[in-house]
């Protein structure tokens, strides 16, 4: 897998972008828990007073406070506020606290005083006794009269049963005082509230709109880095391949070399989109996600180890499970591919036989065993969700039931367990993520393995190192001297120790039984194959060292298959050609007595192939495709059995009017029929890859006796003689 990430290189910037937007996200996103927290906290219990800095006091309650303060806290909070009328018409001061204060250290030297305020206005202080007063005698008028030692003494105490209790219980009952003050002061403490939670809201749905922009702007941007990185790897595949010889072809398989183009292709491309969005923003919500929680409250740490520790053994359980599986998916998918290929291929065979019921049989196992392993890996995942929701809410549960405690107690707040719980959910998601991430990482990973192995194979035909470029004006003598070859883990030699000569002007042709390496010995030429030993040599340079597209360039190759590519019967003869001719399109589409009916199709020339040629005939097939090789005008021309299909009138009218345009061509033909060669100047005879003869026509009906039964069991002896 880590090798497709070097394709990504012309990307960096992109990937740079996408880590900033997901550190931008991943903040985003742990933001909210505070807002909600304080939306419960502050909002709904404090009725939206957010600390013990209170903005308006009435000289009553201040004095009351003031009485729980030092001399320098005293004289810090009288400094703090400044006279601003009277308390609801009364004689009382009201007092409003000024712009340059800091509120936070306010809030500090006020919440205890506040609290012990808020404790001694209620009955029994709560059952704290701070301070043991008489019943006819008011707590804070006694205090006002005390000494400064049996002050200093008496505070000394409470601070003491004052520091005992938690902070939020402190925090808690500063608010309360405040409120009541307000109330008392005439302040409409409700429309605060609602001030308080719409200004929430609204900055929690801004949050939320920003989260889904940068979502959106990340998911763009991955998506087109992967969609580039798709492409360059099909380039690079199709490129590759198109490069292969017939040995890699056949090494690979047609089916695998379409499936690892594509769907392989595509598997890489999806899992580098989630790659890149998970492996940055998953440690970033998880790590960011623990740091809050353990600042919202560590003492429910345990909890989120235990969420973690749960999580991954499902994760190690369902990829030990579905790994294995993984591995052969790709494979499957092949297999369904090249039984695919070989049905719609061999179609009319298979309708000719009456076999539709074997072949539906032999497509439904294949088909099974992909399906099979689908549903078994489908099985597996369809676990996965469900378990990870019930550890989620098992996890919920729990810290629910902690936190109630805690609030009981009154260490926690209500808003802090919904932020736990959601911080906590954060956590259990970027481990679910990563989980995700490692499901779908072993099929990716087999994929980009195979997409690679394409890419990185090395090509058993390859350029010399400083090739030679054909001059256009090549005479083309072919000629091989002591050439033998055999496939690739092959254990002999399909053709063995092939020596002959062609010459411009003169048609060489090649006839033996099945299987004799006709067909083999001219793939050398334009090298699908390479010679496993002896030399194939063009105008006496060796075809080893000639530039591969030079070469083929100078050769007009007919296959034994005609085959015709989607377009129109135009493009297809002029395939060979960077310039369009329509003149030199004629005349090839005449010679290759093509013209008849080419001229009967609709839009003539004109006429669109459908994808293989399906809609011309095989004989129709082979004249377009011999009409390509004469288009190109190369020089030298090969026909791999070319005239099979043609009827012998058709036949005899090409070869005749091939004669008028190779006069000064070289000419190799491999045909299975004697009325095909029978003119050739030179005629050679394959038998089990060796030369049995060579020579005229009538040269080896005299001296070769394997050429002779052939001509015989094709024409009978009045017919050679007519010839």
């Amino acid at each position: 897998m880590f090798k497709i990430l070097k394709y990504l290189k012309k990307s960096f910037l992109s990937v740079l972008v996408i880590i900033g937007l997901l550190i931008l996200q991943a903040c985003l996103d742990l933001t909210l828990p505070d807002y909600t927290s304080n939306i419960v906290n502050i909002g709904v219990q404090q009725s939206g007073i957010t600390d013990a800095a209170i903005n308006q006091i009435g000289e009553n309650s201040l004095n009351k406070i003031v009485l729980f303060l030092d001399e320098a806290e005293k004289e810090y909070v009288l400094n703090s506020f400044y006279e601003d009328g009277f308390v609801n018409d009364s004689t009382e001061l009201k007092y409003s606290l000024k712009n340059e204060v800091n509120k936070k250290e306010l809030s500090n030297i006020l919440s205890k005083a506040m609290t012990v305020v808020t404790y001694l206005n209620t009955d029994s202080n709560n059952g704290l006794n701070l301070i043991e007063v008489p019943d006819d005698q008011d707590v804070f008028v006694m205090l006002a009269n005390m000494s400064l030692e049996e002050k200093t003494t008496l505070l000394n105490q409470v601070n003491t049963k004052i520091n005992q209790l938690p902070e939020t219980i402190i925090n808690s009952s500063a608010i309360t005082f405040v409120k009541n003050e307000y109330i008392r002061l005439g302040i409409d403490v409700s429309k605060l509230q609602n001030i308080y939670i719409i200004k929430s809201g609204l900055i929690m749905l801004g949050i939320s709109l920003a989260t889904m922009s940068v979502g959106i702007l990340t998911v763009f941007v991955g998506s087109k880095m992967a969609a580039r990185l798709g492409y360059t790897l099909r380039k690079k595949v199709f490129t590759k391949v198109v490069g292969f010889s017939k040995n890699e072809v056949k090494t690979f398989g047609q089916a695998s070399l379409i499936t690892r183009t594509t769907n392989d292709v595509q598997q890489v491309q999806s899992v580098i989109l989630f790659l890149l969005r998970v492996v940055f923003y998953a440690p970033i919500i998880g790590v960011g996600g623990v740091i809050k929680a353990l600042n919202t409250n560590a003492s429910m740490t345990y909890i989120i180890g235990i969420a973690v520790l749960s999580i991954t053994t499902l994760v190690i359980v369902l990829f030990g499970m579905a790994t294995p599986k993984f591995k052969i998916v790709q494979k499957l998918v092949d297999k369904v591919n090249l039984v695919t290929r070989e049905l719609l291929t061999g179609l009319p065979v298979i309708r000719a036989f009456a076999n539709e019921r074997h072949e539906e049989k032999r497509f439904d196992i294949a088909n099974k065993d992909l399906t099979n392993t689908n549903i078994f890996i489908g099985r597996v995942m369809s676990f996965m969700m469900p378990a990870m929701m019930f550890i989620m809410n098992i996890i919920s549960l729990v810290i629910v039931y902690v936190g109630a405690k805690g609030v009981d107690l009154g260490a926690m707040q209500v808003g802090h367990i919904m932020a736990y719980i959601q911080y906590t959910m954060q956590i259990i998601s970027a481990f679910l993520m990563i989980s995700m991430m490692s499901i779908m990482l072993p099929r990716a990973s087999i994929s980009a393995k195979r997409v690679v192995e394409i890419i990185e194979t090395k090509d058993s035909i390859n350029n010399a190192l400083n090739p030679i470029k054909l001059d256009k004006t090549i005479d083309g003598v072919v000629e091989f001297k002591n050439v033998s070859f055999r496939y690739p883990d092959a254990d002999y030699d399909v053709i063995t120790d092939i020596s002959f000569k062609a010459v411009p002007g003169e048609t060489t042709a090649f006839i033996g039984s099945t299987g004799s390496g006709k067909s083999t010995l001219i793939n050398l030429i334009p090298r699908f194959y390479d010679a496993t030993s002896g030399m194939i040599l063009i105008d006496g340079k060796d075809i080893k060292d000639i530039d591969i597209k030079d070469l083929r360039n100078h050769i007009g190759f007919v296959p034994q298959k005609g085959i015709l590519f989607t377009g129109d019967i135009e493009s297809n003869v002029n395939y060979g050609n960077d310039n369009e001719n329509k003149k030199q399109i004629k005349e090839a589409i005449k010679i290759s007595q093509a013209e008849e009916f080419v001229n009967k199709l609709k839009g003539k020339t004109k006429y669109k192939i459908s994808q293989g040629g399906s809609n011309v005939s095989g004989g129709q097939k082979q004249r377009l495709s011999i009409a390509r090789a004469i288009a190109k005008n190369p020089k030298i021309y090969i026909f791999d059995d070319s005239f099979s299909a043609l009827d012998f009138k058709t036949d005899a009218k090409l070869r005749c009017e091939l004669k008028t345009i190779t006069k000064d061509k070289t000419v190799l033909i491999v045909a299975q029929r004697i009325s095909t060669i029978m003119n050739a100047e030179q005629i050679i005879v394959l038998d089990e890859g060796k030369i049995v003869g060579k020579g005229t026509h009538k040269e080896l009906m005299k001296k070769c006796q394997i050429y002779k039964e052939i001509a015989l069991s094709q024409l009978s002896k009045e017919e050679l003689a007519n010839e």
